[in-house]
This record gives C-alpha cells, sequence and structure tokens, in this order.
C-alpha cells in the first residue's frame, strides 16, 4: 500500500540576515560616476568587483552587491558562490534582493553629489537582477550596462519605456559566448523591439566573461 504524502503548508516570514558588499574608492561629493554592480551566477561580489580595479581613481566609486544566497560550487565542497534566486520560492527571494539593493543605493546615492552620474551594471544572472530591482524601484540612473545577459521575460516595459529609453541603455555580449547562441539572441532582439526599449549592442573577442580591458575602453574615460 502507497504511503499517503502528508499534508503541508508552506509559510513565510521576514527576519534580519546579513548581506555582503564591496567598495572601491571612497563615496564624497567630488565623487564624478557611481557604479552599482550585480555579479553573475557563482561569482562573488569580490571577485567582480576586481573587474574595476583601475577605476580606483579618486573620479569613480564602485559598489559591487552580492547574492544573498551562497553554495559551495563543487557540491558539499569547493569554492564558495553566490546566487541571486533559484527557481524555489523566487519571488521571495526577489524581494529580498530588490530590498538589498535599494538600501546600497539609497545609503551611497545620498553622500555623493546629486549630479553624480549613475551607472547600473549587470553581469550574466545579474542583468536580471539589476532589471528587476529598477522595474521595483525605478532609481535615478544615466546608464544602464546589461553585459552577457538577458531581460526577465516575465516583465512589461511597454509602460516604461521612457524611464528607460530616455537613458544610456548598452548591451555587451562575447562572440563566442557560450550561453547566448543565435536561437537565444534572436529571442531576445525580438523581445527588446517588442517591448519598444533601445539599446546599442557592443560586441568583443571571448566568451562568457568581462574582460577588463573591454571595460577599460569603454568606460573608464567615459
Amino acid at each position: 500500500m502507497k504511503e499517503k504524502s502528508p499534508i503541508y503548508q508552506a509559510h513565510h516570514f521576514q527576519v534580519p540576515r546579513t548581506a555582503h558588499y564591496y567598495t572601491l574608492g571612497k563615496p564624497s561629493p567630488a565623487i564624478e560616476s557611481f557604479w552599482l554592480v550585480c555579479h553573475g551566477y557563482g561569482q562573488l561580489g569580490s571577485e567582480i568587483i576586481h573587474k574595476f580595479a583601475k577605476f580606483d581613481d579618486g573620479k569613480h566609486l564602485i559598489v559591487a552587491a552580492e547574492g544573498l544566497s551562497r553554495f559551495y560550487w563543487g557540491g558539499v565542497t569547493g569554492k564558495i558562490s553566490a546566487s541571486w534566486m533559484t527557481s524555489g520560492d523566487r519571488l521571495s527571494e526577489i524581494d529580498d534582493y530588490v530590498n538589498m539593493l535599494q538600501t546600497i543605493y539609497e545609503k551611497y546615492t545620498a553622500l555623493l553629489s546629486p549630479n553624480v552620474q549613475i551607472n547600473l551594471f549587470g553581469f550574466s544572472q545579474g542583468v536580471a537582477t539589476q532589471i528587476r530591482w529598477m522595474m521595483a524601484k525605478f532609481p535615478r540612473f544615466d546608464r544602464l550596462i546589461l553585459w552577457a545577459g538577458t531581460l526577465p521575460d516575465d516583465l512589461d516595459y511597454r509602460p516604461h519605456q521612457q524611464y528607460f529609453n530616455s537613458r544610456e541603455l548598452i548591451w555587451h555580449c562575447g562572440d563566442q559566448d557560450e550561453y547566448l547562441n543565435e536561437k537565444v539572441l534572436k529571442w531576445h532582439r525580438n523581445f527588446v523591439e517588442k517591448n519598444g526599449l533601445k539599446y546599442q549592442e557592443k560586441w568583443f573577442k571571448g566568451t562568457h566573461q568581462v574582460p577588463r580591458l573591454e571595460l577599460e575602453k569603454h568606460y573608464l574615460e567615459n
């Protein structure tokens, strides 16, 4: 006789927890360019912020947030990694990281000039992370830099075309990116067009990564 599965209910409640992020540069009214950075799946904030090493010139402030979910890349051992969300209880995870990013954003923009240039940067899974936060809170920004990731397809961007298209949107991808094949690229371009969004495509030679020289070439002096 097959054993009956227990009838149970899932419950949610919020608890205080510790979030992690990393900074490069010191906040002050002299900062000209503020960057809020979201890493990709399996990375840490401490890893992606190294890509911005040459931005530590007194003009830039880099803040790299870290996903709230940590895990071992190799299973029960291996490199400690982080993720922004999974498919399990995803809405609660999204709420958590949206609140985390908003807290960081408000903390640091309050310390900077009201005219500071604001750059929002997402790599891979960090692209969707940035977009979901933006669609929840609509922060002020000047440039949105989407690197090797696609827009979340469960959001409707059409009512917010002015919010996005009145700023600079830039999408970067390596010509050998193992995750963004022709089928994915075709879908993404069609989805962007359907939603009335406009962005610049910038390609580089390479795989699913953020090459330092490519990052510096486009943004260190701009």
